[in-house]
């Protein structure tokens, strides 16, 4: 991130063990050039940063947060009760039911308390950077033409690509 400019995307996670997941989310925000901070927040063992953390992030600039947890996985819907902002959830792969309870977790919020639930892990947290970069294109243009950018990326590797097999290229 440029040091004149101000993280419009946070990334948190319930730990650090949820960075090999997470990174994904922040590789992808930085290909498209939006700017974000990284924190370990707890739902559990920080409650107290949760709160502070999510009723900032606003003034602070941001406009979504990506929240990754594992098991419980009560960090994103936490932080939706505490903030305005879109909030974007991954679930982080357990080791006792492989992210299903995380899943779960996340994506089964109450009514009146939104949280965009994303796929379980890798694919989950690319997507929650693609996602968030969407919304902060909105109102970004430059977000919003490297967004583009990237899907004309995909679909030119596709169709310059159209046979599976290994040796046909």
């Amino acid at each position: 991130m440029p040091a004149n400019e101000s993280p419009r995307v946070g990334v948190i996670m319930g730990s650090q063990s949820d960075w090999p997941v997470m990174e994904h989310a922040v590789e992808m925000l930085e290909r498209l050039g939006v700017a974000c901070e990284t924190r370990v927040v707890s739902a559990h063992r920080t409650p107290d940063l949760l709160f502070d953390y999510a009723k900032s992030a606003a003034e602070r600039g941001l406009q979504v947060i990506i929240a990754g947890a594992g098991g419980a996985a009560h960090l994103p819907g936490m932080v939706a009760s505490q903030t305005a902002l879109p909030v974007l959830g991954v679930p982080v792969e357990s080791k006792s039911l492989k992210g299903l309870d995380s899943l779960l977790s996340i994506v089964q919020m109450p009514g009146g308390v939104s949280v965009g639930t994303l796929a379980i892990g890798k694919a989950g947290a690319t997507n929650a950077g693609l996602m968030a970069a969407q919304i902060v294109g909105l109102q970004e243009a430059p977000v919003r033409e490297a967004v583009e950018a990237f899907r004309a990326e995909q679909t030119r590797k596709v169709l310059d690509n159209p046979d599976p097999r290994p040796d046909s290229q």
